[in-house]
């Protein structure tokens, strides 16, 4: 079973489009729409849709139906300029490389960024880096516990009520933000995770 599992995935699921619209999945006899078929692609899964009627391979044209309404949402990843670029370069002479150089470009960045994802995994998953980091960590807590002093009490002064002095409220605030950063920076390493 697992073997025509394994076979299922390396071919593309086919999508039959038809005349009205709506999208059709072969593989679990369902109808579908453009958000599966987006999840779809940013789990990694191949699809091919075609035209019902026709049969005639219309991928490439749900993929950007699929990309106007990311963009629309909210989700705007293509600058106007860049869009501008795009348009400009339709009839040019150079349009045939646009393809090409645009792929090139995209695998590059994915390289680029799960080489950093692994980098900080390996940083502070479990390396000579994840024990530093750790200590770091630690002794900055420790330091930000020594600032903040016991109980409302003045640092510095163990036993002595009082308010804090300008120097040290700014202190505080330099700790606060500080923390606030590291926490930004783990949030960050973890979605990259």
């Amino acid at each position: 079973m697992a073997k025509s599992k394994a076979a299922n995935e390396s071919e593309p699921v086919v999508i039959k489009k038809y005349a009205n619209r709506r999208l059709y999945n072969t593989e679990t006899s369902s109808y579908i729409t453009l958000d599966l078929l987006s999840q779809m692609t940013r789990e990694g899964r191949e699809f091919t849709v075609v035209d019902a009627k026709s049969g005639e391979d219309i991928t490439h044209n749900v993929l950007t139906q699929i990309i106007m309404e990311e963009e629309q949402r909210g989700e705007n990843m293509l600058p106007v300029n860049f869009l501008r670029q795009l348009i400009s370069m339709y009839g040019d002479s150079m349009q045939s490389m646009v393809p090409q150089y645009l792929e090139a470009s995209m695998d590059a960045f994915r390289k680029n960024q799960l080489q950093f994802q692994e980098a900080m995994q390996g940083a502070f998953g479990g390396g000579p880096l994840a024990e530093i980091a750790k200590r770091n960590m630690q002794m900055f807590e420790a330091a930000t516990s020594a600032f903040k002093g016991a109980g409302g009490l003045m640092p510095g002064v163990p036993g002595m009520p009082g308010v804090a002095t300008p120097a040290e409220a700014e202190k505080d605030d330099e700790i606060a933000v500080l923390k606030a950063q590291l926490a930004a920076l783990n949030a960050k390493i973890d979605k990259l995770g």
